[in-house]
């Protein structure tokens, strides 16, 4: 009886062991869906409050090594694990080993396929096959971010990728450029492997806030005077450093990231930077705010500020579906994507050479049932594009300007070559 009374105790004290253990870490597996088998990442960790979190990557179904997919709900219940992926609909429902190295289980979305994970080690681990190593670089109390480096000789060029996306997405294209330049890529705050600060306040995600990351980023590597090119929104971190910093840098590559964001034009207006300014002067009026000139902010209010939103309102009543090309962004938008989206700011005075590549008009990728219908999405997008590039051509004297017709929104993975050969030409006459 004693015998086995101690069995049941070592027995007991062993499970709480295993299922005590920490599951922190890198965890691999294969989906198998037909023919067709993807690898999988689980990133899992615990936060500052003991509760964990997880990232799931999918690397073979994304040019972005770096994105992935936040859970919605990740437990730990004895040896049984689950997990939400809100932004793909999908859940697993596994079962821990008990040594701690795997786990067992499947995952559904639309239908349930079974899917293993091993705990990934120094030898095991899936390598990045892009050429770089990664450095983690602070920018601010607590807040680092993930920079990568790909070597190469001559100036310095540093890569800033588009909302959603990280440095990884310039794994394939990078590597192009170091023959030339010394190359390196910067992933923002709130994304991929960089800290992820809580989006409170207007300035923790504002597009001076991220223009300030990249010049601390900028005086840690001790880099003078690089080329920046950045994609998409990073037009809006381009233009925050070569308005405010021009001495910094030699010149700015926009790959299809010259838009309002980048380059506001008064004469025209945006919806969604002009709500924001209106809502952040609305909020300085608030009784008790004794720190505002109350006189000044009411003639920027009846002078510049409603009569642009007023127009702004009139043009989307007259043309509600118009939008500026955006990078893809997922239905369920998290806070971070919310808080960058609101931090667009006004940028008219761009005081550096720029290059700025425009894919006008877009390939969607999407089918049309006939030319006729192909040529008229092609027209309507013409029509909201070419108008911004001719005000960042007129608006930015030393910019010259790139149009690729039926270039993808991604001009650098489309159009490589183009890219490529545009971007050579622009470095070679800076000084």
């Amino acid at each position: 009886m004693k015998r086995f009374t101690r069995l049941t105790a070592l027995t007991a004290f062993t499970a709480l062991h295993v299922f005590g253990q920490d599951i922190s870490g890198e965890w691999q597996g294969s989906l198998k869906a037909g023919p067709q088998e993807l690898r999988v990442i689980l990133q899992v960790a615990k936060s500052d409050n003991g509760a964990w979190t997880a990232n799931l990557l999918s690397i073979d179904q994304s040019p972005d090594r770096g994105i992935g997919m936040a859970a919605t709900s990740f437990s730990l219940d004895g040896s049984n694990v689950k997990f939400v992926i809100g932004q793909a609909q999908g859940s697993y429902d596994g079962k821990l080993s008990a040594d701690g190295s795997t786990i067992t289980g499947t995952w559904t979305q639309l239908r349930s396929l079974p899917l293993d994970f091993r705990r990934a080690t120094k030898d095991t681990a899936w390598v990045d096959p892009s050429p770089h190593h990664a450095l983690f670089i602070p920018v601010e109390k607590n807040i680092s971010l993930e920079v990568l480096d790909w070597g190469g000789t001559g100036r310095p060029l540093v890569l800033l990728a588009g909302l959603g996306n990280t440095a990884h997405i310039f794994d394939k294209f990078a590597p192009k450029l170091t023959p030339e330049y010394h190359v390196y890529g910067i992933t923002r705050r709130g994304f991929g492997a960089s800290a992820a600060p809580s989006p409170t306040g207007n300035a923790t995600y504002s597009a001076d806030r991220l223009g300030g990351d990249v010049l601390a980023v900028l005086d840690a590597l001790k880099l003078n005077r690089p080329v920046l090119a950045g994609h998409s929104l990073a037009g809006e971190e381009l233009s925050s450093v070569g308005s405010r910093h021009p001495e910094r840098v030699a010149g700015l590559i926009y790959l299809d990231a010259g838009y309002s964001y980048a380059y506001y034009d008064r004469a025209r207006g945006d919806l969604a930077i002009d709500l924001t300014e209106l809502q952040k002067k609305l909020q300085q009026m608030q009784p008790g705010n004794s720190t505002v000139n109350q006189k000044q902010l009411i003639e920027d209010l009846l002078g510049t500020i409603l009569p642009a939103f007023e127009r702004d309102l009139k043009d989307a009543q007259e043309n509600p579906a118009d939008d500026m090309p955006s990078p893809p962004v997922s239905a369920q938008v998290s806070p971070i994507t919310v808080a960058v989206l609101r931090g667009m700011q006004k940028y008219t005075d761009i005081r550096v050479p720029a290059l700025a590549i425009y894919a006008i008009p877009h390939a969607t990728g999407q089918p049309f049932k006939d030319d006729s219908a192909r040529a008229t999405a092609d027209a309507r997008d013409e029509a909201l594009v070419d108008p911004q590039a001719q005000a960042f051509e007129n608006g930015v004297p030393s910019a010259r300007v790139v149009r690729l017709p039926h270039a993808n929104h991604f001009v650098f993975l489309s159009n490589e070559d183009d890219v490529l050969r545009e971007m050579n030409a622009f470095i070679g006459n800076l000084h």
